[in-house]
């Protein structure tokens, strides 16, 4: 995949990963998908660095250590008091090299003048050298991570010599919200949408749509832009009048 100037590229690895199901997060057992979701990875990344003048854009990624899964019993909390035994099955020993570029987020009218991309680029690159500005989880919080900077694709991984692409069936991939909306249909609403065949490939490499290219989508309710005051600006002008 082409690679964008203003990219980053980490690698997040931990213990356990649990990247599940949102419908089965109300409670009850949990299974993990084998992969990240979209979702999951766009939030490890702005973990990494987020300002709302830019929002991430994940490329693609490399599996490197092979997919294996651990069963754990486990005590929720239940929402309405107590607690009972569940089994949750995550994903073990995972790690992962991302490569992910940002754009500017064309909503956030406020932040114009601060569409700088060469300071965003040294801002975030330092973020990752510095292992993130937030937590790292992979999927839920129980399931801390850690990340350091990667040429990606460099080093050995545990699917190079597979032989054939490994489809992982219809998957969650993320939510739209209505500040992130490009496409006309998402205007002004919260849109959860769906990955039909995500595919590995020789050498653990996943390609990810963008959010617009999914065509499986569902609009789960109306929904107006969060729109962000541009601080810096006020700022400046609170010091301007100030001094005079």
């Amino acid at each position: 995949m082409e690679k964008h100037a203003n990219t980053i590229e980490y690698e997040v690895y931990g213990d356990y990963a649990l990247f599940s199901d949102p419908v089965v997060r109300v409670g009850g057992e949990k299974t993990s998908y084998s992969i990240p979701t979209y979702e999951a990875l766009r939030g490890i990344t702005e973990s990494i660095f987020w300002k709302p003048t830019i929002f991430w854009v994940i490329d693609e990624i490399r599996v490197m250590n092979r997919i294996q899964t651990e069963t754990k019993g486990i005590r929720p909390i239940k929402y309405n008091g107590g607690n009972e035994l569940a089994y949750y099955t995550y994903l073990k020993d995972v790690r992962y090299q991302v490569r992910a570029h940002f754009e500017f987020n064309e909503h956030q009218v406020n932040m114009v003048q601060d569409r700088n991309e060469r300071k965003y680029q040294c801002m975030s690159e330092r973020m990752v050298k510095s292992g993130g500005r937030r937590d790292i989880f992979l999927g839920t919080r129980e399931c801390q991570a850690f990340v350091e900077p990667c040429e990606f694709g460099s080093g050995a991984g545990y699917y190079d010599d597979m032989e054939k692409d490994i489809d992982f069936g219809f998957s969650y991939h993320g939510i739209t919200y209505a500040e992130e909306a490009v496409l006309s249909e998402d205007q002004g609403k919260m849109t959860v949408r769906f990955w039909e065949h995500p595919t590995m490939t020789r050498g653990g490499y996943i390609v990810y749509p963008r959010p617009e290219e999914c065509t499986i989508k569902r609009h789960i309710r109306k929904m107006q832009p969060k729109i962000f005051e541009n601080i810096e600006k006020e700022e400046h002008e609170k010091r301007e009048v100030k001094d005079t």
